[in-house]
């Protein structure tokens, strides 16, 4: 088999789970269209179903519905509020937190590959672990450094 035949197959393949990825999510949002209570617009505080013939709910005793919390709490000012830059910090820490967690694994994997039994080199699959061990703990030095500088400053991040 020639390259130049393995093209159409390749392309076929990628426009198949193209079609298959935008089918999968717009059949979910048509079903949910079809099966959801919707609002009469004539009566705001009753919801029924086109689907399901006489499926009718009448939420007047529920006023808060449409509020922008529903936790219990009564919303106080407005929805569009200004937040502090300073707060993403700490969920970009998180993300690279996270993304460190998995090198560790991935670190571990290595390690315990290496120890494995039945392996015929065992020098140079040690010596591999070390280097890749190596490697990591200059990627957690660094981003601890980093850390330590964002604490450092104590939240007094300007941008």
């Amino acid at each position: 088999m020639s390259g130049l035949e393995s093209v159409p197959s390749a392309y076929l393949s990628i426009g198949f789970l193209t079609f298959v990825g935008i089918l999968m999510p717009m059949t979910n949002f048509i079903i949910t269209w079809l099966v959801r209570p919707k609002v009469d617009p004539a009566r705001p505080h009753i919801t029924r179903s086109y689907l399901l013939e006489g499926y009718e709910r009448d939420h007047s005793l529920y006023p808060r519905r449409l509020t922008t919390f529903e936790c219990g709490s009564e919303p106080v000012g407005e929805a569009m509020i200004q937040f502090h830059f300073q707060y993403y910090w700490y969920a970009i820490i998180f993300l690279v937190f996270d993304v460190a967690f998995m090198f560790l694994v991935l670190g571990g994997m290595v390690a315990a590959d290496a120890t494995a039994p039945g392996i015929e080199d065992r020098e140079a699959a040690v010596s591999r672990a070390t280097g890749a061990l190596g490697t990591l703990a200059i990627f957690f030095g660094t981003m601890s450094l980093g850390v330590w500088y964002v604490f450092r400053k104590r939240g007094r991040i300007y941008i």
